[in-house]
């Protein structure tokens, strides 16, 4: 049985926008690429860690975060190839349970950061029954923009770890680049959590 692929998709820069504006003390960790580019589109804040160059690390750095801040939610946005590149993650994501930590990955089934290939999401991979195998029980599939508003409730409770998919649509609105100084960046996130830079 091959993966369903939802036949409606979401603006990923309306629901992008329309998650933060609901979580706005969320602590957000972007894969490199287009979810940066569409978290800083919908406001720029110290709570955000922009990544740049660091395809599969943005579950494995949103994991240390919530692990490290158990207080706070924290959000990884992603897209599919990103979290593709780093699936091992999702296994140690699973097997710790951090109650604070939510995975939205981006999903238009295409590498766009390098010429709109397919991803295995549009060829047979079916992301949520991969998380869920690794553990991760609260995984779902969306396409709905309303659908960001249960997610943010989700995600404000802070009730068990997450991973959603989210259905987006093939388009490339225009780039807005985020900050690129990465010690910026990182003492700019660090201020956020109340540390000294370094």
């Amino acid at each position: 049985m091959g993966v369903q692929i939802m036949q409606a998709r979401a603006s990923r820069r309306e629901f992008v926008s329309r998650l933060l504006k609901e979580i706005p003390d969320a602590l957000v960790v972007t894969g490199l690429g287009s979810a940066s580019y569409d978290v800083f589109a919908a406001g720029d804040r110290e709570g955000n860690f922009y990544l740049w160059g660091a395809m599969g690390g943005a579950a494995a750095l949103g994991l240390g975060l919530a692990l490290a801040q158990p207080e706070r939610s924290v959000v990884v946005i992603t897209g599919d190839g990103e979290q593709l590149m780093g699936i091992g993650t999702l296994a140690t994501i699973g097997a710790k349970q951090p109650k604070n930590l939510s995975i939205v990955v981006l999903d238009n089934g295409h590498f766009g950061e390098t010429g709109m290939q397919r991803s295995h999401s549009s060829l047979g991979t079916d992301l949520v029954a991969v998380a869920r195998g690794f553990g991760i029980g609260n995984a779902q599939a969306v396409a709905d923009l309303t659908d960001a508003d249960v997610i943010a409730r989700q995600i404000r409770e802070r009730s068990g770890v997450a991973f959603i998919q989210v259905y987006i649509e093939a388009d490339e609105p225009a780039r807005a680049l985020p900050p690129r100084d990465g010690p910026y960046v990182k003492n700019r996130f660090r201020s956020a959590l109340g540390l000294k830079p370094f």
